[in-house]
């Protein structure tokens, strides 16, 4: 219980003492995280927009796909990056193997498929009577597709929400295409699966607690924005 605790204090103690290790990570994850969600909501909206939406042969054979690519193993989404950003890789030639640009790209993958089905399905539920309407006024494509978004924006932030936890807590992709690589591409689930390796329990619940800390601070942004939007 004594390491429990020296956790919590060591946690507040290298954020106010501003321990550039701690801080380091905090970037770094901070960094990554940003990157593929911004990536996998510009791809993953239109994407379940389209998957909801519209009708056409093989849509449930495409749902089901989504559906299961949500839970693809993030070590499985390491190894498949891994091999495709090493430089015997089709796109080794991008140079971004062990650097934070290749995390960020698996965590991309890791997070679209949940984006576009969460998506999906939030545009299924929309009432049919507005599709019906926005349909005999004769909008534009482009008008349709910003209205429908607008009427389920609250079932997108749940989509992001669900996104961002798959990201910010996973690891295989992190060690396996960063290299875990301190002051370069360690972040903090990395950080913590090596502390506690060596034993440092508290220094693992430390990084745990800003972890923590980070996505509550995430969590209360948007509940404010939509509270008062």
């Amino acid at each position: 219980m004594d390491f429990i605790v020296g956790g919590i204090v060591k946690a507040f103690h290298l954020l106010l003492a501003g321990d550039q290790e701690t801080y380091s990570a905090v970037k770094a994850t901070i960094y990554v995280s940003s990157l593929s969600m911004l990536a996998s909501l510009v791809l993953g909206i239109p994407s379940g927009f389209a998957l909801g939406y519209f009708s056409f042969p093989g849509k449930k054979a495409l749902r089901m796909v989504v559906d299961t690519l949500m839970a693809l193993p993030t070590v499985f989404i390491g190894l498949v990056v891994y091999a495709l950003i090493s430089s015997r890789g089709p796109l080794g030639s991008l140079g971004i193997l062990f650097s934070l640009p290749g995390i960020a790209l698996g965590q991309a993958i890791l997070a679209l498929p949940v984006v576009a089905a969460l998506s999906a399905m939030s545009v299924e539920s929309l009432d049919s009577r507005i599709r019906h309407t926005l349909m005999s006024f004769g909008v534009s494509r482009t008008r349709l597709f910003f209205t429908t978004i607008r009427e389920v924006r609250f079932g997108l932030l749940i989509a992001a929400l669900n996104a961002y936890g798959r990201v910010t807590t996973e690891v295989g992709i992190s060690m396996m295409v960063g290299g875990n690589i301190k002051w370069h591409t360690r972040t903090i689930t990395t950080a913590i699966a090596l502390e506690t390796g060596k034993g440092m329990f508290d220094t693992g619940i430390a990084l745990g607690l800003i972890l923590l800390m980070i996505a509550f601070a995430v969590n209360l942004s948007l509940s404010f924005l939509r509270k008062y939007e």
